[in-house]
């Protein structure tokens, strides 16, 4: 593991024109608030690396693959709440950024993209590793600028210091938003990229450290519209009505909205990525909801007239499934809180409220203070139901262990349980953060649980949690375990180099099923019997602990019964550096498994709807 201490700054480091540039660049994002900057080896990015490694303060923290490496950097951002930085050099290398700026703009994690280039005359020329940089990431970046090229030898025009001053602190502001995102700097450099230390060069470098950093700018939250809060409150007294919680990065306010839901008489149905469901100042959550609703009955007895949404659309499709249906029919009327104004709306129906949403969800529980709650027994309804699911997927997970079968469910259910307070679960996406919404129930303690849910990619999950583990570890702050799948996880090993590399210490709880198993619920999987297995199964064959030790990680088959499986974890939880413990489990057998749960939920609150009827 490469010491952590910042090298000396050194004559080479600001010596030429380019060099400034980088170095003023670079002074200004660590006075913005930029601790951690992840570089990618390069020639073209020399400048930037030689400034990052002389700034106090700054973290540079090596990584061997660029697609990986944005990642890294989306899931230290992700958990320290911070903006961190890339730097690669110049063509193909910043190309592999994209999915990174992809998942940090739609799930709004602020990452700076820098990425050296060719200097304008090298462009469109034939010369190596020169590509269109410009506006490299498209839509996907809040915004883009490319910085002017210094010239080969002198000193670098003030104008031009000032200028990259100006860029690295407007970069910071956007990316951190509202709504935060991914920035992208394009910054050209003409060789030479080092140089002596002769007089030209000391003044440049003089320079470089002479100018004064601009201070660091912050966007008051929005506050509500008064006008909104009024007509809201209006609309949402006395009726039946849902408070919905997505994912939201970072984690939305649980004692603000359990407030409003409590002032409305309201339940919270929160995605396990919203943060409600492990905050112990959360009340009146319900967690079940997705099998709950799975239930024609139930679904239709528990139909809300109002719902108001706070973060991103949920995880749960048959919850989205649901709210799509009563839309359709005319029936409910969704609220949005947002403070970026984002439309979040895949059903085109919601109204949009543009506000900090903790300050929204107090105005709003002040102003319907004392009015009535919904009429009839809503609220002890769908505590009721949720119950009834929850006791139905307790004995279903009970059954299923008493058998002995290996169950990607169950696990999901165990790792949550066992990681402590403090801890940060990362979810894959397909079906472990399926698992993780659908069967992890309200627990007591303070768990953070993550995922990738912006574009809702299998790429680079490892990597986010190698990031996640990166700040557990500078705050101490408890374990990170990551739950995937194995086609995730073969397409990201190279994240678990940072792993070793770092000096970091990383749980991953493997489902194996050698596929694509969330393929099998979909219609595919009867539609098309002779492709269904090359195309969408698609077996990789990965040898997990092959792969492991290639990252000089330890490899454990996890046991299928529950005990075993909870001591397994609870054991690597303490262990430092990688540990992955690999549960086999077959595809077509877990899609049974599954709705033999939700079959057995079912049962359940029809009996209870029937032994009502009979009181």
């Amino acid at each position: 593991m490469p010491d952590r201490r910042n090298a000396p700054a050194s004559p080479a480091a600001a010596a030429t024109p380019g060099g400034a540039l980088a170095r003023v660049l670079v002074r200004q994002l660590a006075a913005a608030g930029v601790r951690h900057v992840v570089i990618c080896p390069g020639s073209r990015s020399t400048p930037l690396v030689l400034a990052v490694a002389a700034e106090p303060g700054m973290r540079p923290l090596l990584h061997m693959d660029e697609r990986a490496a944005g990642y890294f950097a989306l899931g230290i951002a992700r958990q320290s709440g911070r903006p961190v930085a890339v730097v690669s050099t110049s063509g193909t290398a910043a190309a592999n950024l994209l999915p990174a700026a992809v998942e940090a703009s739609l799930s709004r994690v602020p990452l700076l993209l820098l990425t050296a280039d060719r200097p304008p005359e090298l462009r469109d020329v034939g010369a190596p590793q020169a590509i269109d940089q410009l506006r490299l990431f498209g839509s996907h970046a809040r915004w883009s600028a490319e910085a002017p090229c210094a010239p080969a030898e002198g000193e670098a025009p003030a104008a031009l210091l000032q200028h990259a001053r100006q860029l690295a602190a407007r970069a910071v502001e956007v990316a951190a938003g509202p709504p935060a995102g991914c920035v992208h700097l394009n910054l050209p450099f003409r060789e030479p990229l080092v140089a002596g230390d002769g007089q030209p060069q000391r003044r440049a470098a003089a320079a470089a450290e002479a100018l004064t950093l601009l201070p660091p700018s912050g966007r008051a939250p929005l506050p509500p519209p008064p006008h909104d809060v009024r007509t809201l409150a209006a609309a949402s007294s006395g009726r039946r009505g849902l408070v919905i919680c997505g994912p939201g990065s970072p984690v939305l306010p649980a004692a603000e909205v359990t407030g409003l839901a409590g002032a409305l008489g309201w339940p919270i149905l929160a995605d396990a990525l919203s943060g409600l469901r492990t905050d112990p100042a959360a009340g009146g959550v319900i967690a079940h909801y997705d099998a709950v609703l799975r239930e024609s009955s139930a679904a239709e007895r528990l139909a809300p007239e109002v719902v108001i949404r706070f973060g991103a659309q949920p995880t749960s499709k048959p919850l989205a499934t649901w709210l799509d249906g009563l839309h359709r029919a005319g029936a409910l009327r969704e609220h949005v809180v947002d403070e970026a104004g984002a439309w979040r709306d895949p059903s085109a129906s919601a109204e949009l409220h543009r506000a900090e949403p903790g300050a929204f969800a107090s105005a709003l529980a002040g102003a319907v203070e004392g009015a009535p709650p919904p009429s009839g027994e809503w609220l002890a309804g769908w505590r009721e139901a949720d119950a009834i699911a929850g006791e139905a997927i307790d004995r279903g997970l009970e059954e299923i262990d008493a058998r002995g079968e290996p169950f990607e469910a169950l696990a999901a259910r165990v790792l949550a349980e066992a990681l402590p307070d403090g801890g940060t679960l990362v979810c894959g996406n397909s079906m472990p953060v399926r698992d993780v919404d659908g069967f992890v129930p309200v627990l007591g303690r303070r768990l953070r649980i993550v995922g990738t849910r912006g574009a809702s990619g299998i790429d680079g999950v490892a990597s986010t949690a190698a990031g996640a583990a990166l700040v557990a570890g500078e705050q101490r702050s408890g374990p990170v375990a990551l739950l995937v799948g194995d086609l995730s996880y073969l397409h990201d090993l190279t994240g678990l180099w940072a792993v070793g590399h770092h000096g970091l210490s990383l749980v991953v709880v493997l489902i194996h099923n050698d596929g694509g198993g969330i393929f099998h619920f979909l219609p595919q999987r009867e539609a098309l019997p002779g492709l269904f297995e090359p195309w969408f199964g698609t077996p990789a064959g990965l040898d997990a602990a092959a792969a492991a030790a290639l990252f000089g990680g330890r490899h454990s088959p996890l046991p299928a019964r529950a005990g075993a499986m909870r001591e397994a974890i609870a054991g690597a939880l303490g262990q430092p550096g990688l540990t992955v413990l690999e549960l086999r489990t077959e595809r077509d057998r877990n899609v049974a498994l599954h709705r033999e749960l939700w079959s057995g939920v079912a049962a359940a609150l029809r009996a209870a709807t029937v032994a009502a009827a009979g009181r």
